[in-house]
């Protein structure tokens, strides 16, 4: 075989192994190769051959003589790759798109935190901005002051900066409510709108029955009376603006809907200076109009809506926006209703919204999934109508590529046995935080007293040989309630197991929370939260709280108090 072709096998072998505890496997070696070297499909016989035997000998040596090999023969791959951008799906053109003049904009209501589905919409919107070379608009929704606080206007603010989103201009739809009364009171005078005093069942049962209610034959003075009373006289639910549509619709949307209502509640930026609120409808359709907005990307839920939409600004004769539709993006077994979760709040079902469980931007960064493997997600799903209900495990994998080289790797043991094992003839290990990945060496004080998991003891006899990891390899000589054994020697024994360990006096215990599917079958999952024990090495305590840790043969944790990790996936 040519010796180039060799050095490229042993390099993707050692490369390989030293990632995955020590082992890789012919069909992955060969699979590069053969993807750098198509050319060598017709000798796919001696070809794997070749690599058979490479990766016998690498799979032999100890972790520690790998990254040896590694340091001598590649130190490439130990240097730090250098961030690449985020590999992005080509979104499909926008209809009616001019480069330099596309607006977009993200209009969240402030009734809840940011999730997944937020994300979505957010990224879509930036995405198409950046594409057009144009611009994107963040505006806070904030017509319904009954379910809005501050808290949330700044949780939307903080999970957009997390995912790196970047708007021109940030306002809020409260900030044109002089502007909004106007064209209300334009429709109410133009005969394009009313106001209508029956009872909210008498509203609903006349909309099922295309019926038209006897406030809509009222004439234009007693409708501008009814109107300027809706400021001061009238009660919640008396009196509500109606946009005169089409009862006998099949779209109910157009069947009369409702344009204002009254809300005697305070607002979060307002106060009590005004009790008479804009539905979504009316409200976004002016907006998105006077904003500039070329290009309205919104939820298909919102499609039947269109035409609405469409009718508000014909009537008020302002300029339309181009209305597109995605479909929403939730995850099986993770709701993203801001009703359910409150729910789940409201009954103690999980505390608050930075759980681990959910898939707020709180509760996904908490458990460690970062901006950009949510970015690259959202890219891959692409702009579509389709249902997207995803795997979490999909985003999983997204973020497994990307958190892989930023995690140090550490030993943990859970349900620990002792394990005392004589004649080590040091007394310290340097073990490197990293396989490929400079991220530095720590140093292990040891006296022969290590915790190993009950797992692996439970398959120890004595006269049993095992590896402990990074240190050498051990004779059992003792197998009751606490396990002996004694040092052999440090020469690489493939054939023997590889067991990993903590230093007995230096152990740091912690928790281990394990998040769940929080509901399977539409019923919520009692047993969604783990929490269990397990001792790691002391250097856990030089980590900064949010740092990502793979801890050996278990998975990849985030870092989130001095004594408490969060799983984030295998």
């Amino acid at each position: 075989m040519d010796e180039k072709l060799s050095q490229e096998i042993r390099k993707i072998a050692l490369q390989n192994a030293s990632e995955h505890n020590g082992q890789t496997r012919e069909k992955i070696v060969l699979a590069r190769i053969l993807g750098s070297h198509p050319d060598l499909r017709n000798k796919i016989k001696n070809l794997s051959r070749d690599v058979s035997e490479i990766i016998n000998v690498v799979n032999k040596l100890s972790i520690e003589e790998q990254r040896s090999k590694i340091e001598q023969e590649f130190p490439d791959l130990l240097k730090a790759k250098p961030k690449q951008e985020i590999e992005k799906t080509i979104l499909p053109p926008l209809e009616e798109a001019k480069n330099g003049m596309v607006v977009t904009r993200f209009p969240p209501e402030p009734n809840g935190y940011p999730h997944i589905g937020h994300a979505k919409a957010a990224i879509i919107d930036e995405e198409y901005a950046k594409m057009y070379g144009g611009k994107m608009i963040l505006r806070f929704d904030d017509t319904n002051p009954a379910n809005e606080r501050m808290e949330y206007y700044a949780a939307i603010k903080v999970g957009l900066d997390w995912l790196g989103i970047k708007y021109d201009k940030i306002k809020n739809t409260s900030d044109d409510l002089e502007l909004i009364y106007d064209k209300g009171l334009h429709m109410i005078k133009s005969g394009q709108a009313y106001v209508c005093t029956c009872k909210a069942e008498t509203v609903s049962e006349n909309r099922k029955e295309k019926k038209p209610c006897k406030c809509r034959s009222i004439d234009q003075k007693q409708t501008v009376d009814r109107w300027e009373k809706m400021f001061e006289k009238y009660k919640p639910g008396e009196a509500i603006v109606r946009f005169r549509g089409n009862m006998n619709s099949e779209n109910t949307v157009m069947r009369d809907p409702v344009l204002f209502r009254i809300i005697d509640s305070s607002h979060a930026l307002l106060g009590n200076k005004y009790r008479v609120w804009p539905g979504y409808d009316f409200a976004t359709a002016i907006e998105d109009s006077v904003d500039g907005i070329t290009h309205a990307l919104r939820t298909k839920e919102y499609e039947l809506r269109n035409e609405l939409y469409y009718a508000i600004l014909d009537a008020l004769q302002m300029r339309k926006p181009k209305v597109l539709e995605f479909s929403r993006l939730e995850f099986e077994g993770m709701p993203v209703s801001k009703r359910v979760l409150k729910q789940l709040i409201d009954e103690g079902k999980i505390p608050d919204y930075e759980d681990p469980r959910i898939p707020t931007l709180e509760g996904l960064k908490r458990r460690g999934i970062l901006p950009d493997a949510i970015r690259k997600f959202v890219l891959s799903l692409g702009f579509t109508k389709a249902d997207t209900t995803a795997p979490f495990d999909v985003l999983e994998s997204f973020n497994r590529k990307m958190v892989d080289s930023k995690s140090i790797r550490l030993n943990m043991v859970k349900e620990p046995v002792k394990l005392i094992v004589s004649k080590i003839p040091f007394d310290s290990v340097t073990i490197s935080n990293h396989p490929t990945v400079d991220m530095g060496k720590r140093k292990v004080v040891i006296d022969g007293n290590f915790y190993i998991s009950k797992k692996d003891a439970n398959e120890l006899k004595v006269g049993s040989q095992i590896r402990l990891m990074n240190l050498g390899n051990v004779s059992i000589t003792k197998s009751s309630v606490d396990l002996e054994g004694e040092f052999i020697d440090d020469n690489v024994k493939s054939e023997l197991p590889k067991i990993q360990w903590v230093p007995q006096k230096s152990a740091q215990k912690i928790s281990i929370i394990i998040p769940g599917i929080l509901f399977i079958n539409d019923n919520f999952n009692e047993n969604s939260l783990e929490i269990t024990e397990g001792y790691t090495e002391d250097y856990y305590s030089n980590l900064k709280v949010g740092d990502e840790i793979q801890f050996i043969r278990f998975g990849y944790c985030r870092k989130d108090s001095a004594t408490q990790v969060i799983f984030t996936h295998k």
